[in-house]
């Protein structure tokens, strides 16, 4: 009798434990982690895999396809792919990943053509201005910016045919006629800046700042508390940190300094370059370089590069030299090796990578066939980190689209947790 009710009694407990197995086979991911679990995971998964990723189910494609996941995966990813984009003469356009071209077996796969923003048959030819957080700003002759996201193909087009209306200038055109430009983000404000220093017909400078959240442009002259002067500093500006920063033209600024302007604050200020640069002949250039400022110039046969470690800390100035002449900065791999793209020969693209910690350095020739119409003095380039981050003004609309797709596709019990874990 004993031995009955003990074969009972497992015979129960094999069959609770199949019930079990049967009841956790049938739950999917969503059911065992927590919204806020998974939230947190993909958030840090690179780029590149979250299309795939966006296939397990419904709601992981809801919560990548929000764009507020996009703001949030920007902080967190854990490997941002680097991207220099190229554009020739001619508008085409050409996006070469900057890590892969190191790889053996991703470099065939590196390089690819990109179809540009509100391509039209003009006479007109784009040019590469300046990147924020994955978006890229271009400018079109006669007088339209264009802010893109090359990833998602994410645009707008704005026009600042009121600068060109007070300039003294007929062919008021961008880089050469404006004394400053700059692209960042205010995140106070949770909105995207251009901002332009430029001189009217009097010779008079104005200061304007473009919004792309409200779609309308902003005079800041007051931010001008004396003049910038046209040809002291180079126009093109770097963000970091919540705010644009320009180089000084060496050879006519007696403090070397570097121009800052703050998104938040709407005010000016400088910090200096390091020693080495002061009375220095050759033009420095300024870069970023993993989240730093960072300065570069030629010499004959070598590339000088100071990067500053902490921001606005003057001490933390770091020198590093490259024993290849005409070397431009463009990022950092692997968070320390310094990619630069060397100038010379023009006929290709030659990268070079410096290992700092052994000092050892690596030149790769990027052979693509679409690329012979990049190999020249007439090649114009800008380097961003790849984003879902979407143009402000799409982003409404996408709420509201995405909305909908999630009520007509979602079940009900996806819906449910979504709404009650949000």
């Amino acid at each position: 009798m004993d031995k009955k009710k003990q074969r009972q009694s497992t015979m129960e407990k094999k069959k609770k434990k199949q019930q079990l197995n049967e009841n956790h086979k049938s739950k999917s991911i969503d059911d065992i982690f927590p919204l806020e679990l998974i939230h947190r995971i993909l958030v840090r998964v690179p780029l590149k895999h979250l299309g795939r990723l966006k296939c397990v189910s419904k709601l992981w494609n809801a919560l990548i396809s929000d764009p507020d996941f996009a703001k949030s995966h920007v902080h967190f990813s854990a490997a941002p792919t680097h991207v220099c984009l190229f554009i020739n003469d001619y508008s085409k356009a050409c996006s070469v990943d900057i890590d892969a071209v190191f790889h053996r077996h991703k470099r065939a796969t590196a390089a690819k053509e990109v179809s540009l923003p509100f391509e039209t048959n003009t006479p007109f030819d784009f040019e590469v201005m300046c990147s924020c957080r994955g978006l890229v700003l271009l400018y079109r002759a006669p007088h339209f910016f264009i802010v893109w996201n090359p990833v998602i193909g994410s645009s707008k087009r704005v026009s600042y045919s009121h600068i060109v209306s007070r300039s003294d200038r007929k062919n008021f055109m961008f880089p050469v006629s404006a004394c400053l430009y700059g692209f960042g983000y205010d995140v106070s404000q949770d909105d995207y800046l251009v901002v332009v220093a430029s001189q009217d017909k009097n010779g008079q400078e104005h200061f304007d700042c473009l919004s792309l959240r409200t779609n309308s442009w902003t005079n800041l002259d007051f931010a001008l508390s004396k003049p910038l002067g046209s040809s002291n500093w180079k126009s093109r500006g770097f963000f970091l940190n919540g705010a644009i920063h320009w180089s000084s033209r060496t050879l006519r600024v007696r403090d070397y300094s570097i121009l800052i302007f703050d998104l938040k604050e709407r005010s000016f200020s400088t910090i200096s370059m390091p020693e080495q640069v002061m009375g220095y002949l050759n033009p420095t250039l300024l870069a970023l370089l993993g989240g730093c400022l960072a300065l570069y110039s030629y010499e004959y046969g070598k590339t000088n590069i100071w990067v500053m470690k902490e921001y606005k800390v003057h001490s933390s100035w770091i020198f590093y030299q490259f024993f290849s002449g005409g070397s431009a900065p463009l990022c950092l791999s692997n968070g320390s090796d310094i990619v630069a793209l060397r100038s010379f020969p023009i006929s290709n693209l030659w990268f070079v990578k410096y290992d700092v910690r052994r000092e050892l350095f690596q030149f790769q020739c990027l052979e693509y066939p679409h690329l012979e119409q990049f190999k020249g003095r007439s090649r114009r380039y800008i380097v961003y980190t790849e984003s879902l981050v979407r143009v402000p003004s799409e982003i409404k609309d996408k709420k509201k689209k995405m909305a909908i797709r999630i009520t007509r596709s979602m079940s009900n019990k996806e819906r449910e947790r979504l709404n009650r874990d949000t």
